[in-house]
C-alpha cells in the first residue's frame, strides 16, 4: 500500500505561509533572513517564524526551515544562533545542503528531522543511503532523475528514509543547483539565494576574428534564450510520481506571490486527492486542475526529466511568462449577500470575475455595483489595498481570491 504523500508548498513570508496552508498544503518550507536559497522574498524573522509555526501547528501542518546555502567560513559563527532561533520558534525540521551545516543542526537542534536539499545532488541509492546514515530523515532528490530512477532509489534505501521530489515550478538550468553563472556575470551568488537568472537573458554570438559583429544564435526574430528551461508540471501524471515512491511532493516558488502559491497549491491538492480516492485505479487529472494551473503566471510547461532527458524542454526565444489572469482582490468577510474585500489589483465595474475559494471551488461573479470603504458607489478599484464591497449571492469564505481574465494584449 502506498503511503499518503505530503503536499509541500513554498512560504516566502507569513502571508504566503498562511495561504499555502489555507489552500491545501500539508507542510511548507520557509527561510530565515540568512542561510536560505532565496533572498528575494521577505523571508521570516524568528518572531514571524514562530507565528507561522503556531498557525501551521494549530491546523496539523508542518514548517520546514531552509538552511541550504553553501556558507563560507566567516558565516559559520552566525549559524548556531539561526538554528537555535528556528528550533525555539517551533520548526519541524531543517533543509540543509552542506555537511558542516548538518553537524551544526545536529548539535544545536538535536532530534529535529534533517532533510538533504536538492543542492546535495542525490542521484542514486548509495548517496541516499549514505545521507540516511549521516542522519538525514529525508532527501530532496536531484531534479534530473526519471521516474524509473526514483523507483530504483526507493527500492534500495531504508523504508524510513523519506523521498521528496519537485512536482511543479521553475526549473534551474543547473537542475540541482550550484550554478556559478550569476556570480561571474552579475556578482550575485546563486548559492546564497541571490541569483540574477542569467539563464533567462538573451544571448548573441561574437566570433573572435570579427570584433563588434554580434550574431543571433537562433532563427527566431526574438533572439535565442539558449539556457532558458520551461516550467515543470506533473499534475497530469502525479499518480506515477507517487507510485515511484515519493513521500513529499514539492512545489517550487518561495519568490512567487501569495496568489500563485494559493492557486497552484489548490490545483495540486485537488490532483492528489483525485489520485488518493482510488490509488489502484486509472488516474485522470481533473480538468479543473489543468484550468487552474493556467490561471497563474507561468512559462511553457514541461514534464521535466521524469520521462527521461529527451522530454525535458527548453523554449528558445520564449522567455516571457504566459499570464492570462490577474488577482484583483481578497475576501475579508461575507454576510447578507455582500462580500467585503481588499483590493490587490484594479478592476472596473462590468468586468466578469472569478472567485477561487480555499476549498478549491471556483465561482463566477459579475458585480452589479461596487462600493468603497465609505459606502459610496464607484466604477473601479484603482487604489492599492483599498477596501471595497460588492454583491455576492453565494457565501464566499474569508481568504477567497477575486481575479479577472486579462485582455490578450495585457497578458503578453
Amino acid at each position: 500500500m502506498l503511503p499518503t504523500p505530503e503536499l509541500l508548498s513554498p512560504a516566502g513570508d507569513l502571508e504566503r505561509l498562511q495561504y499555502s496552508i489555507r489552500y491545501g498544503a500539508d507542510a511548507v518550507y520557509a527561510g530565515l533572513p540568512e542561510f536560505g536559497m532565496r533572498s528575494a522574498p521577505k523571508n521570516f524573522t524568528p518572531a514571524q517564524l514562530e507565528e507561522g509555526c503556531i498557525f501551521a501547528h494549530a491546523r496539523g501542518k508542518k514548517v520546514y526551515v531552509t538552511l541550504n546555502t553553501l556558507p563560507r567560513s566567516e558565516e559559520l559563527p552566525r549559524l548556531p544562533g539561526a538554528i537555535e532561533a528556528a528550533r525555539a520558534a517551533g520548526a519541524d525540521g531543517f533543509i540543509v545542503a552542506d555537511l558542516g551545516v548538518l553537524r551544526l543542526v545536529q548539535k544545536h537542534a538535536p532530534g529535529l528531522p534533517i532533510h538533504f536539499s536538492t543542492q546535495m545532488g542525490i542521484t542514486n541509492y548509495a548517496a541516499a543511503a549514505a545521507a540516511y546514515e549521516l542522519g538525514a530523515s529525508r532527501v530532496v532528490l536531484a531534479r534530473e532523475l526519471s521516474l524509473e530512477e526514483i523507483a530504483l532509489i526507493r527500492d534500495n534505501t531504508p523504508p524510513a528514509l523519506e523521498l521528496e521530489a519537485f512536482v511543479h515550478g521553475a526549473m534551474c538550468m543547473s537542475v540541482s543547483g550550484r550554478c556559478l553563472l550569476s556570480q561571474y556575470l552579475a556578482g550575485r551568488d546563486a548559492n546564497r539565494g541571490r541569483c540574477a537568472q542569467p539563464c533567462r537573458w538573451k544571448y548573441q554570438l561574437l566570433e573572435e576574428t570579427r570584433p563588434g559583429q554580434y550574431m543571433e544564435i537562433g532563427e527566431e526574430a526574438g533572439g535565442s534564450y539558449i539556457l532558458n528551461a520551461d516550467d515543470l508540471c506533473t499534475a497530469p501524471f502525479i499518480d506515477l510520481v507517487c507510485a515511484a515512491g515519493v513521500d513529499s511532493l514539492k512545489i517550487e516558488g518561495r519568490a512567487k506571490s501569495f496568489y500563485y502559491v494559493a492557486s497552484v497549491t489548490s490545483a495540486y491538492r485537488q490532483a492528489l486527492d483525485a489520485f488518493l480516492q482510488n490509488p489502484a485505479g486509472r488516474y485522470q487529472c481533473p480538468e479543473r486542475v489543468l484550468d487552474e494551473l493556467c490561471r497563474t503566471s507561468h512559462r511553457h510547461y514541461s514534464p521535466g526529466f521524469y520521462f527521461g532527458p529527451q522530454r525535458a524542454t527548453q523554449s528558445p526565444g520564449r522567455d516571457g511568462y504566459i499570464r492570462q489572469w490577474e488577482l484583483v482582490g481578497t475576501v475579508d468577510e461575507w454576510y447578507g449577500g455582500r462580500a467585503w474585500c481588499t483590493q490587490r489589483g484594479r478592476f472596473t465595474l462590468g468586468e466578469s470575475l472569478e472567485v477561487l475559494c480555499p476549498d478549491g471551488a471556483v465561482l463566477p461573479l459579475t458585480p452589479a455595483w461596487i462600493e468603497d470603504g465609505e459606502g459610496e458607489r464607484i466604477n473601479a478599484t484603482p487604489h492599492p489595498m483599498m477596501k471595497f464591497s460588492l454583491p455576492a449571492p453565494q457565501p464566499l469564505p474569508p481568504y477567497s481570491l477575486l481575479r479577472r481574465r486579462l485582455a490578450q494584449n495585457e497578458g503578453t
